[in-house]
């Protein structure tokens, strides 16, 4: 939002939130109409190609979304090393709402002006007349428009809302109120209209010419640099004819300068170019990719999760893992998607972020949580986590951190078979069980004499068990399978560690293998503290459910803009900040395998780098006097 809102800032369909595409329905139903049931001569199929038009401009923007957060995520050709944030994702969600005005117009001009509908297919005249007419008058207008909304009486009412946006991502190019969105389609216009009232439109010059304008937009806002040095180096002139990312990224840092559209020749002309231009452009094509310090390597969770990561759809990124209905309706490329990576797949930089001076990535290996269940798997998977490792040895990164199901005994011995096989890695192996373990200790409420611990017995659910026995905590189990493994694992005494038909504890610490009918078992108002990186699926609604080990990230981590997969805003896995802490302790042995650190240790250095657990529920803290 602006500074002082001016009018028309609101887009009027706001009202209608995500059925606000409900308005283009009846020109939709019409163009339809026209095609599948008018004779050949009386079809339109011009007008009935806007709405794959429109979807075309929707995937466009998408690809540069995704091209743009993984070039910066890497590093090579940044521009600003600055993040960005939760408040920006959420300011630029609205980004489809100028391809839905641009959409109702064009279905306007269609039914009301005459030569705009039944277009040819081509017309090179038309073509050439577009180009001329934007090379011309519009930039030449936009130039002057542009220095006028950065006046400050149409600045603090219009045009700072864009500038919000010091770091810019692709849709931050279309991101302005109403007002100022109506002056810019009047603007581009020129070049349509001119076409369709001299009879040389065609829907190719069309496509062209706006996919044009979106092109160059997204590119401008992307925050990496893709124009080559030796473009201008060749043809001299052409910096005048082609602005670059670097050049329109100055505009957002310094205001008052590079105002041009796509061309800066006018900013030479009155003297408005940053004298940091060349510079700057040539330092970002310089910057090669960054070495982290600290890489947390996860995977995908669901079919549909592969929507959900930080590269795909910015805004389901920014909110917690959830299953979206709409999500169906694209089944046919969640299914591509999945043989895609069954068949062909390597590990991917999915997130870049920075605390202090530590560098910090995430990155992702191609495999389902559906995967990491099948045998015939089993050998392909270890292989892509061996292949991260040894990648991560030969860049010179410090510590590896394993997070979901990436350090599973079945699978890896908790990732201890690649120390083993790789006894002279300086790279360090962390799966996070000590903090992990930490924080649940943390987690149950004090004065909590009693729990009862139901789920797949793993190292981190040993360990747990056996120091709630050392602090006189009572666990129970329901299975007497797993009373006689953790009492052969941890050699509790009989007192701590019970095996128990009655499931009245009211705090349960809970794994994997928990079911719908255990879950039935436990008392109205029972606490579900999850033990492992997944969280048990809800069947009670008179029960509390707290969320997987994680903690509160610290303010002073940045470019954190992303969901972790269920968790909320800023909060950050255990296992993935263990990795983090490893590496500014500056610890020097791996952390995997049946190996664990000393967890107090683990726990007080987390905390004096600012991570902070999350608190329980205030209705779950009212059940402690009952413990």
């Amino acid at each position: 939002m602006a500074s002082m809102p001016g009018i028309l800032t609101d887009w009027p369909w706001k009202p209608l939130g995500s059925f606000k595409y409900v308005v283009l329905a009846p020109w939709v139903i019409h163009s339809s109409y026209s095609v599948l049931v008018k004779d050949e001569k009386e079809r339109d199929v011009s007008t009935f190609m806007i709405l794959p038009f429109l979807l075309w401009r929707m995937l466009h923007n998408q690809i540069w979304i995704t091209l743009s957060r993984y070039r910066t995520a890497k590093g090579n050709g940044r521009i600003l090393d600055k993040g960005l944030e939760f408040e920006q994702v959420d300011r630029e969600r609205e980004w489809d709402d100028q391809i839905l005005l641009n959409g109702l117009l064009y279905y306007v001009a269609c039914y009301t002006l005459r030569g705009a509908s039944h277009l040819p297919l081509w017309r090179t005249d038309g073509m050439v007349m577009a180009m001329l007419i934007h090379a011309g008058p519009v930039e030449f207008l936009y130039y002057w428009l542009h220095r006028a909304l950065h006046h400050h009486f149409l600045y603090s009412r219009y045009h700072s809302h864009h500038h919000s946006s010091i770091v810019t991502e692709p849709i931050t190019s279309v991101i302005h109120p109403f007002a100022e969105h109506i002056s810019y389609f009047l603007l581009f216009s020129m070049p349509m209209l001119t076409l369709v009232f001299t009879n040389t439109a065609s829907v190719g010059a069309m496509v062209v010419y706006v996919t044009y304008i979106d092109f160059m937009n997204n590119m401008g806002h992307s925050n990496f640099e893709v124009v080559p040095k030796w473009l201008f180096d060749i043809f001299p002139p052409l910096k005048y004819l082609i602005y670059t990312s670097s050049f329109h990224s100055l505009h957002h840092t310094q205001f008052r300068t590079n105002y041009s559209l796509f061309m800066p020749l006018y900013d030479y002309i009155y003297g408005t170019t940053d004298k940091a231009s060349d510079t700057l452009h040539e330092s970002a094509l310089k910057r090669e990719e960054e070495t982290a310090d600290v890489v947390h390597l996860t995977h995908l969770t669901t079919p549909e999760s592969i929507y959900h990561i930080r590269l795909a759809f910015a805004y389901l990124a920014s909110k917690p893992y959830t299953s979206k209905w709409y999500l169906n309706l694209m089944w046919p490329l969640t299914a591509w998607s999945m043989i895609l990576t069954w068949i062909y797949g390597r590990t991917f930089i999915v997130e870049g972020n920075r605390f202090h001076k530590l560098k910090l990535q995430t990155w992702s290996i191609p495999k389902y949580t559906l995967q990491f269940f099948m045998q015939s798997q089993k050998v392909a998977i270890n292989t892509m986590i061996e292949e991260a490792i040894l990648d991560a040895d030969r860049k010179g990164i410090k510590v590896l951190s394993l997070g979901l199901r990436n350090q599973e005994e079945e699978l890896n011995i908790y990732g201890g078979l690649f120390v083993s096989r790789h006894p002279k890695l300086k790279v360090k192996v962390v799966d996070g069980s000590s903090l992990v373990v930490a924080l649940l200790l943390n987690t149950i409420p004090k004065g909590t004499t009693q729990v009862l611990l139901r789920g797949k017995l793993t190292k981190v659910a040993c360990a747990l068990v056996f120091s709630l026995c050392q602090q006189n905590i009572q666990v129970a189990t329901l299975h007497e399978d797993d009373y006689v493994r953790l009492k052969k694992s941890i050699k509790a005494s009989e007192t701590n560690l019970t095996f128990s038909k009655s499931s009245s504890q009211k705090i349960w610490l809970v794994g994997d293998e928990l079911t719908e009918e255990e879950q039935l078992k436990a008392p109205k108002g029972t606490l579900f503290i999850p033990y492992t990186p997944f969280p048990p699926k809800k069947y009670r609604k008179d029960c509390f459910y707290h969320f997987t080990p994680a903690m509160l990230a610290p303010p002073s981590l940045q470019n954190i803009h992303s969901c972790e997969d269920w968790l909320p805003r800023r909060v950050m896995s255990a296992w993935r900040i263990a990795g983090i802490v490893h590496s500014l302790e500056g610890w020097n042995e791996h952390e995997c395998g049946h190996t664990m650190n000393d967890i107090d240790k683990v726990w007080h250095s987390t905390l004096q780098h600012g991570f902070q657990p999350l608190q329980v529920q205030e209705k779950v803290k009212e059940l402690a006097q009952y413990y």
